[in-house]
């Protein structure tokens, strides 16, 4: 094969390529404005707000498994619940009301199909409002259908991210540090640690100078703050994914940042520091730099796991 047939079948590799990955990108868009409309349509039918079905899909989506890409809506209703007790399945919603089933009709179809985006949805609502319309009420319908403080707090605060940002099509990420400050880093996920005990490290040392500003990652809000025997100076937020963000031995925190603050990609929530191993105030017995974890939250359990995959594609993300 001559020189100029392998530049022309690389350049049709390369063209299928780039076509491959508009059309994933227009399906991804697609995705999220067909959930739109949905939420949207279930909020005019129930008079609940669009967010919360929109934060308690993305909750749901986060703490299954194996959930097809393709699937527009991801909450899941325990059968005997949506179908009543003794009811085989039966999807007529006379027949699911008979048995005290939760099973509602969200499309017209007199069918209560827990397969159906549209039924799922209003069965969402209607069951919310037998609890009532305010933020207190709903969270706590949240609680008798998840029994999890944690589960209702990540649901709630999503539901605030998506509201405040008017949109669910939260995709973007930056690097924990501009790239116009000097720094960093090697995978020491896993690596052993003394202080404290022997254990293992939970994230990626990013070694700046003092005060290099330090950016939250991804949307989210910010879950706690103040000082830790390991971590010294640290921030924990918790994003849509309902992953858990640990930044530590900070040096101090921007000025403006509190708990319970809604944060987007790129907005500085501290500066680089050494705090840490020791009671509060306790600096200097390490390099400056940035501890980063991440964590994952399935409904039940969280355990780490390590971001430095994540870190080098924001790094990546950044340049360009």
């Amino acid at each position: 094969m001559n020189v100029y047939r392998i530049l022309c079948v690389l350049l049709v590799f390369l063209s299928l390529n780039i076509s491959t990955g508009l059309i994933h990108a227009e399906e991804d868009k697609s995705i999220y404005k067909q959930r739109m409309e949905l939420y949207k349509k279930t909020e005019a039918l129930t008079l609940i707000p669009w967010y919360y079905f929109a934060a308690i899909d993305q909750y749901e989506r986060n703490t299954q498994k194996n959930i097809p890409s393709d699937r527009i809506i991801s909450i899941s209703i325990d059968p005997v619940r949506w179908y009543g007790m003794g009811n085989t399945s039966n999807k007529n919603v006379n027949m699911i009301t008979v048995f005290n089933g939760i099973g509602m009709d969200g499309n017209g179809d007199n069918k209560a199909d827990p397969e159906n985006p549209e039924d799922v949805l209003f069965t969402m609502g209607n069951f919310l409002q037998q609890y009532g319309y305010s933020k207190s009420d709903i969270k706590i319908g949240l609680w008798n259908l998840y029994k999890r403080d944690l589960n209702v707090k990540s649901i709630m605060n999503n539901a605030r991210v998506f509201n405040k940002f008017n949109d669910i099509q939260l995709t973007d990420r930056v690097f924990p540090m501009p790239s116009n400050y000097n720094y960093s880093y090697n995978n020491t996920w896993g690596n052993r640690r003394g202080f404290g005990g022997l254990r293992i490290h939970e994230g990626t040392d990013i070694f700046a100078d003092y005060g290099t500003p330090v950016r939250s990652t991804t949307y989210g809000v910010i879950e706690l703050m103040g000082w830790n025997l390991f971590g010294g100076w640290r921030i924990g937020l918790r994003d849509v994914h309902n992953i858990y963000h640990y930044y530590a031995h900070l040096s101090n925190y921007k000025d403006d940042i509190k708990v319970g603050q809604i944060v987007k990609p790129g907005d500085v929530i501290g500066y680089v520091g050494s705090t840490g191993y020791g009671p509060p105030g306790t600096s200097g017995k390490f390099p400056p730099h940035l501890h980063y974890g991440m964590y994952k939250d399935n409904g039940y359990s969280e355990w780490s796991f390590d971001p430095y995959p994540y870190l080098k594609k924001w790094q990546r993300m950044d340049k360009k």
